[in-house]
């Protein structure tokens, strides 16, 4: 293993072997090593010890697991990870004198099950207060926690979020992994700064942050997609570089909608998006994609390999009313849907200087609700209707080339 180490492993690893501390709380922003620095500590921990230890690494979902912790385990461990010792069922890594488990916190048995060593909870802001402490009860040597300070949560209110006598406070930035972060990252991070200032503060600063004004405040996290099918439409949002590419399946069945994310990525071309599309179970010339439209040319190359996709209708106002539209759902995601799932939970208004709301959305986390948005306006209206905006939008176009009287009239698509 070729460990380049932050700040962040040393005060980890130093807390472990401090007699008396009992909990290590990692506080900060994106991108500031919280985790990636725990899972080098516990793989240290894990690789010399000399008597037997049990190690779990817990996070709200088993996918959210399987894209974060143990993706990360396996990229850390490099040539020095044997698949050989790993149970890909149990998902249980077997070291010479240490078990190292992974499991969601979903998992009741796995809660009130056998005792261990060490704990680490990944994400723990998205984990219940009585699922940690059912694992912390059974954890007999020490406890690792990870979060983003998107808000207030049970850390806070119970006192773990500063230096005790038994817990120790770490908290972390971006500028404390500015030597293994790569300056694209650092780039967008920091461009933020000025556009979205309660992002900034929290995933940038590492500051506690108010999630106010969320755009889609209620949801649900599912198994899978019901096997009863409603209405199924895609929806799909371009990225490349910074911005990811999402694409999204949902149901529609009376008032409730349920969606999964299918593909969230960055760097793919239109011939890259076309092939995974496949992957992914999308039928060609049949399932209806509804995409950006601001994206024509993407479009049309999408439409040329087979399949059948159609930009979405845009005018004033339309995408508040989109809001509107998928605020009147009973809101779900598979659990497979992580990225989705945290976008849901951060999607919000932007405040403007006096801190009061505006109708602008924050960015960074507005992809996967825009696959969404798409899909949903086109699902609610008839055909007729859809053509009669769109030709609504001509004209004003034809009326107000420059743009000037957006934002009067009625709501448009």
């Amino acid at each position: 293993m070729d460990f380049i180490p932050t700040r962040i492993l040393d005060e980890n690893l130093e807390a472990y072997l401090e007699p008396g501390i009992r909990l290590a709380a990692n506080e900060g922003g994106t991108s500031s090593s919280k985790t990636i620095s725990i899972i080098q500590g516990i793989i240290t921990i894990a690789e010399t010890t000399d008597k037997p230890l049990t190690i779990s690494v817990v996070s709200e979902t088993l996918p959210h697991l399987k894209r974060g912790a143990i993706r990360d385990f396996k990229f850390l461990m490099g040539e020095d990870y044997d698949d050989s010792r790993y149970n890909k069922s149990d998902h249980i890594y077997q070291f010479p004198h240490a078990t190292l488990e992974f499991f969601s916190a979903d998992d009741s048995t796995k809660l009130r099950g056998g005792r261990r060593d060490i704990l680490f909870i990944n994400e723990a802001n998205n984990v219940s207060r009585d699922a940690y402490r059912e694992l912390d009860m059974r954890t007999r040597s020490f406890t690792f926690l990870d979060w983003n300070p998107v808000s207030e949560f049970w850390a806070h209110e119970d006192g773990l979020a500063k230096n005790t006598n038994s817990t120790r406070y770490i908290h972390s930035t971006y500028q404390d992994a500015l030597a293994v972060l790569p300056q694209s990252v650092i780039d967008n991070i920091e461009s933020y700064k000025d556009r979205d200032p309660n992002w900034w503060n929290i995933y940038g600063l590492g500051l506690l942050g108010k999630i106010e004004g969320l755009v889609y405040p209620a949801f649900k996290v599912i198994k899978e997609l019901p096997a009863k099918f409603g209405q199924v439409i895609f929806g799909l949002d371009f990225g490349y570089s910074n911005d990811p590419t999402a694409l999204t399946k949902h149901i529609i069945d009376g008032d409730n909608l349920y969606s999964q994310e299918l593909i969230y990525e960055t760097g793919l071309t239109n011939q890259d998006l076309a092939r995974k599309f496949k992957e992914v179970g999308v039928e060609k010339g049949y399932d209806e994609i509804i995409a950006d439209s601001a994206e024509p040319k993407s479009i049309q190359e999408l439409c040329n390999e087979g399949y059948n996709v159609k930009p979405s209708i845009k005018g004033a106002d339309s995408v508040e009313f989109g809001h509107q539209l998928v605020r009147q759902y009973n809101q779900h995601w598979t659990e497979d849907s992580t990225h989705c799932i945290k976008e849901q939970r951060n999607f919000r208004y932007i405040a403007d200087k006096d801190g009061k709301l505006t109708s602008k959305t924050t960015h960074f986390f507005s992809h996967g609700m825009d696959s969404r948005r798409y899909p949903i306006v086109v699902a609610s209206h008839s055909p007729e209707q859809l053509a009669d905006m769109a030709g609504q939008n001509e004209k004003k176009k034809e009326a107000d080339p420059d743009g000037s009287m957006v934002g009067i009239g009625s709501k448009q698509f």
